[in-house]
Parts: structure tokens; C-alpha cells; sequence
């Protein structure tokens, strides 16, 4: 298997990466360096941080920048450029992992080829709990989530689903950014994040649009790579429109590289 970065993305809520970091530590197969890309964050993350540094089973990096506004591309772009691995795996920090999740990744992996995959959405009743009593036994506590046959973990069927699920006409496009992965390769052949997005949404879909027209393919993760994404409210998106018209325009002008990315970050 590759060398893996585990890029989490988090922002002023510390609770929930608490949680994240937890469910990271019982993986079965760990990454081999796990990288915070904090988009602003006050001192109560990097106290967090810090405090996971001795007890986490691998190396823990903690990327930082100012906070101004919703600017995860920018962020996720900076943990690209801090990554010592092969291949990203990106996820946000309001999740709990499955103990098989980095391993499932991996395993999936495959040349030239982009992963996407999808989530459980725990209600808040369940999410309350759980960051009340700083546990991960999502079980015990479950109550009203939400799209939890995303739960099941069959391994058998991940190839089989791979170029099936969610691949053609309306979702051709279709991806969800806090459970994705990528060859370092690729990203750095698109130039990672078009940084000209700015607050909240599509800027995965933007980036997986510029891979696919450099000819790296989508591949579905369906019953692993098994993510619960803890309930919060959602982000303003009074920015989602422009982001929209970015992306249409990557599609109508074949575009593969991003103008602003991940080269100004990089040293040679």
C-alpha cells in the first residue's frame, strides 16, 4: 500500500475533532502522517492538538492560517504541500471513522484514479451525546440518523460498485469533499484547489472536474471507507452561486490546472 497523509480539515470546533482524533487512533491500519488543516481556528484547537501529540500512533502535523472567512481550498491546499506521503486521504474534522476506514481507502486505491466516498449523517441528538460523553460508540447513542445504510461494511462489494454507483449523467460529477482521496501525483498535475473559492461549497466538485478532464478517473468507495459526520448547522452559502458558475465553467472549458493552487506552496 502507499504512503498516506490523513488531511483533516477543521474549523473552531474542537469537540468534534476530539472525536475525529479519538476514532483516527483505533484504526486498523494508520496513516502515516495525520495533517490538520485549520482555517482559522482560536487556541483551543492548537491546545487540542498539542495534547494528541504524545498519544496518537502516528506523526500529528498542525497547519494553521489566519482566519479569513470560509477558505477551505486555500487550507486543504496547504496540507497538501505539508504531506510527506504517496497519497492524500482528506476528510473534515466533524467526523468519527470507522476502525476500517484509512485500511478501506488504501486497499482501494488504484492508479490514475480518484476516490470518493459517503457518509452517515448522525442527528443531533445523537451527536450531542456523543460529544457530551467524549465517546465513540455511535450504537449506544444513535437515535434519527440519517442515510445509515451508509453503515454497512462489505467489503466484497467495493470493486463491483467502484465505476457503478453514482458514476453517470447527474452525478457524473458527484463527490463528497470530507471523504475523498487522491494520488499525490494527480493532485499536483491539476494544481490542487482553485483557491479562488471562496465560503461555502463545490469546490470538491470543481476539483474533481479539472481531475477528470486531465483523464483520472472517479471511483465510488460504497460500503467502506465508512465515515459519521457529527450534526451541526450549516454553513452560510451566499458564495454557493459564484462557486457554481466557477465550477460550470471547468466543464464548458475543459479546464485541468487551477490558476491560484498548490504550487505557491511548494518548495523544490
Amino acid at each position: 500500500m502507499p504512503t498516506c497523509s490523513l488531511l483533516v480539515s477543521t474549523y473552531n470546533w474542537p469537540e468534534a475533532l476530539r472525536l475525529c482524533l479519538l476514532s483516527i487512533n483505533e484504526q486498523s491500519v494508520m496513516p502515516d502522517e495525520v495533517i490538520i488543516c485549520d482555517d482559522g481556528s482560536r487556541e483551543e484547537t492548537a491546545a487540542l492538538v498539542k495534547s494528541f501529540e504524545p498519544v496518537l500512533k502516528t506523526k500529528l502535523i498542525h497547519v494553521w492560517q489566519p482566519d479569513d472567512g470560509f477558505q477551505l481550498a486555500r487550507i486543504r491546499n496547504k496540507g497538501f504541500a505539508a504531506s510527506k506521503s504517496e497519497y492524500y486521504i482528506q476528510i473534515d474534522g466533524d467526523l468519527i471513522l470507522h476502525k476500517h476506514f484509512v485500511k478501506d481507502h488504501l486497499q482501494f486505491a488504484k492508479k490514475h484514479h480518484f476516490t470518493t466516498g459517503s457518509r452517515v449523517l448522525l442527528s443531533a441528538q445523537t451527536s450531542t451525546a456523543l460529544i457530551e460523553n467524549r465517546s465513540l460508540d455511535i450504537k449506544k447513542y444513535s437515535s434519527n440518523d440519517r442515510n445509515f445504510l451508509n453503515s454497512f461494511h462489505f467489503p466484497f462489494l467495493h470493486d463491483l460498485l467502484a465505476k457503478r454507483y453514482k458514476h453517470k449523467g447527474k452525478y457524473k460529477y458527484y463527490v463528497k469533499g470530507c471523504n475523498m482521496a487522491f494520488w499525490k501525483e494527480d493532485i499536483l498535475a491539476v494544481n490542487g484547489y482553485n483557491e479562488a473559492f471562496s465560503g461555502w461549497g463545490r469546490e470538491d466538485s470543481e476539483i474533481a472536474i479539472r481531475l477528470m478532464n486531465a483523464g483520472v478517473e472517479k471511483q465510488f468507495l460504497k460500503f467502506g471507507g465508512i465515515c459519521y459526520h457529527l450534526y451541526h448547522k450549516e454553513a452560510s452559502r451566499e458564495m454557493e452561486q459564484k462557486n457554481i458558475e466557477m465550477m460550470q465553467a471547468a466543464v464548458r472549458g475543459n479546464l485541468t490546472r487551477a490558476p491560484k493552487g498548490i504550487d505557491q506552496y511548494l518548495i523544490f
